[in-house]
């Protein structure tokens, strides 16, 4: 790998997206309320199991995802915009109720569902992995998702200092200005598929 011609902004731009859209810092309270009953030990693996598995699923689906387009003969234009509207209606859920999941009952398997999936990698995460393999190669796409795997890591290690260090309320903040800049993130995959999709003849 060049590391001097790398696309280090690239990767940034992706590490950010994703970010925020697993929104880790933001679901904070929601982990911590379906974790409530645990001690602090189990609270560390479950938590750990649920990072283990938005892990797996992001770099599945990003495998997976040029072999699902051409199974069903969709273009990156048409995923753009279709994963632009949908990440745009959970930016608008998020910013109107808090969050865009409806309230679950304790699973379980707390770890895998509801905190991996859809708290962390939901239908949002898996189209932003999904398009950036399609736009920016793997090597991006798999830095990027370890990097977030990383950082969410650390979020829910520390989870229960940053909690507390930044109250209901400074959580609830912090998510609603992430799902400010998420709804950019969607409307500018829906201007690129547009903008993608009246250029280039559709061939089926």
């Amino acid at each position: 790998m060049d590391l001097i011609n790398f696309n280090w902004l690239g990767l940034a731009i992706v590490i950010i997206q994703i970010f925020i859209i697993t929104d880790p810092v933001g679901n904070l309270p929601i982990f911590y309320a379906l974790t409530k009953k645990e001690n602090p030990i189990d609270r560390q693996k479950t938590f750990f199991t649920a990072a283990v598995t938005a892990f797996t699923m992001l770099i599945v689906f990003a495998f997976l995802g040029n072999a699902i387009l051409d199974l069903f003969k969709i273009t990156l234009a048409d995923f753009q915009i279709a994963g632009g509207i949908l990440i745009l209606i959970i930016a608008t859920l998020i910013l109107i109720r808090g969050t865009w999941a409806e309230e679950m009952e304790h699973p379980e398997s707390v770890g895998v569902v509801p905190i991996a999936c859809p708290l962390l990698v939901g239908p949002g995460a898996i189209t932003t992995a999904m398009v950036s393999m399609a736009i920016n190669g793997i090597a991006i796409t798999i830095l990027a998702i370890a990097a977030n795997f990383f950082i969410t890591l650390v979020t829910l290690y520390f989870g229960e200092n940053i909690f507390k260090f930044l109250g209901e309320n400074g959580s609830a903040i912090v998510g609603k200005v992430m799902a400010i800049i998420l709804a950019a993130i969607a409307v500018s995959f829906i201007h690129s598929g547009i903008a993608s999709w009246m250029t280039v003849p559709v061939v089926r």
